[in-house]
């Protein structure tokens, strides 16, 4: 069971994240709300990361591991962020940003290892980067939608592959 956690999880849990960030940028969920979900990704990112080691040592896997260990140390970071004042906005900028370009890492070396259908790995990959544009420029200009249209770029990207990943591998 925990082994199909493990396989399938990330096909919900990309999608949830990135619809909870979304939410939290339109004022649909407040920011203890948000504390919450990073404290709950961070266990969850723990979890994963010390129970599927095991399995994860070579090829692409390995990859993946190193992006869900640096990941879960992006994700405390931005927990961190809620709960201090000086540079607190800084941590969950890195998580924000983090978790738009570390799976990119895993995408790319997904797609260049002969994965049956790369152009949804490199889609995934490229959707991360310019969504990740289009929320930088929101933010330097102030456009809230912008804002919005990059997260749901960077998370329809990541959704596509993850779910392409979790039960077509």
């Amino acid at each position: 069971m925990l082994r199909q956690a493990r396989e399938f999880g990330p096909a919900l849990l990309v999608p949830l994240a990135w619809i909870f960030v979304t939410a939290a940028h339109l004022d649909v969920v407040a920011a203890s709300t948000l504390f919450i979900a990073h404290v709950v990704m961070s266990v969850l990112l723990a979890v994963f990361a010390v129970t599927g080691r095991a399995d994860m040592r070579e090829g692409t896997l390995r990859v993946w591991w190193w992006v869900i260990a640096v990941g879960f140390v992006v994700t405390l970071l931005g927990t961190v962020g809620f709960r201090i004042d000086t540079g607190g906005a800084l941590l969950q900028a890195l998580a924000l940003y983090g978790w738009m370009f570390l799976p990119v890492v895993g995408f790319v070396d997904t797609a260049r290892r002969g994965a049956d259908r790369p152009r949804r790995y490199y889609g995934g990959g490229l959707a991360s980067v310019l969504g990740a544009i289009g929320y930088a420029a929101g933010f330097a200009t102030a456009s809230p939608s912008l804002q919005i249209g990059g997260l749901l770029v960077v998370g329809t990207g990541q959704t596509v592959a993850i779910v392409d990943a979790a039960f077509g591998y």
